[in-house]
């Protein structure tokens, strides 16, 4: 397998990329035949029983290269790269016309601009233990309140004037990260490498395989509630290349909805996030 590093844009300086901030990494189980719709033919997908692993990585990032924007990962599935294996994103949204830029010539990701509209409700949670309840009964009892945030955030694709709603996720806020005293662990330091392979795009055509190296704390949460928009109406016939190429969108846009409405396994919370993004390299050949 023979390679070559790309290009850098100029914008972001040479690699490596460094990423600060938090995420939330959720894993669903994806149907294999949903998951080959995205990944390219000459790919092995690692399956079981008719499904592969795939979700999602939203990330909110204080410091970057592009500076302050979130970002949301759409994974399709895991493909085979003896001896171990690597993910391909379905779609990739930014708040950030620079990392989108990015992410599609230097990365050769499928991203796109959209917004992300988020709403943080504090959610007061009576806890009582025994000895307060029997405080109680005599009238000398007092309450403790462990209060909870949850997010909602509302993810808009935008291409010119048009918008497109792509789905809404609901999930557990982190306390450390949205300034709520929640006084939780945010679990062990780790570090971890996590391949990837991209490309074959209209606006980088080459295969590539990069890597993301993350240090971070990162503890087990609740998987997130996804909830997807309705399904685009049928085009007209008044123009049958538009049509056609609509409908390819579509599909596409479909595709990517379901694996986020796929069946959730395990959700990971990444807090105190650094994540090196390592040049991408150009695979000429696969095998």
């Amino acid at each position: 397998m023979d390679v070559a590093e790309t290009k850098p844009s100029s914008r972001y300086g040479k690699p490596p990329w460094i990423f600060k901030g938090r995420a939330f990494y959720q894993l669903n189980l994806v149907k294999a035949e949903l998951a080959r719709a995205f990944i390219p033919e000459e790919f092995r997908l690692v399956e079981a029983f008719g499904y592969t692993l795939g979700g999602f990585f939203l990330a909110s990032y204080d410091e970057s290269p592009a500076g302050v924007f979130d970002e949301l990962v759409v994974i399709a599935g895991i493909v085979w790269n003896p001896p171990t294996s690597c993910a391909w994103a379905a779609r990739v949204l930014v708040n950030s016309d620079e990392a989108c830029i990015h992410g599609r010539k230097d990365v050769g990701l499928p991203s796109q601009v959209a917004r992300f509209s988020k709403r943080i409700t504090a959610v007061p949670r009576k806890r009582q233990n025994i000895v307060d309840s029997l405080l109680s009964i005599i009238g000398m009892g007092h309450t403790f309140y462990t209060p909870k945030a949850f997010i909602g955030i509302e993810l808009t694709e935008t291409e010119g004037p048009a918008l497109t709603e792509i789905c809404k996720i609901n999930l557990m806020a982190s306390g450390h990260e949205h300034g709520l005293k929640f006084n939780e662990w945010m679990g062990p330091a780790i570090r971890m490498c996590l391949p990837s392979f991209s490309g074959r795009t209209e606006y980088n055509p080459n295969l590539l395989k990069y890597s993301c190296q993350i240090e971070c704390r990162v503890r087990a949460v609740q998987p997130a509630r996804v909830t997807g928009q309705s399904q685009p109406t049928e085009e007209t016939d008044k123009d049958q290349s538009a049509t056609e190429e609509l409908s390819v969108h579509g599909r596409n846009l479909r595709n990517t909805i379901a694996v986020m409405l796929s069946k959730p396994v395990l959700a990971l919370e990444f807090n105190c996030l650094q994540m090196q993004v390592e040049a991408p390299i150009v695979v000429s050949q696969y095998t």
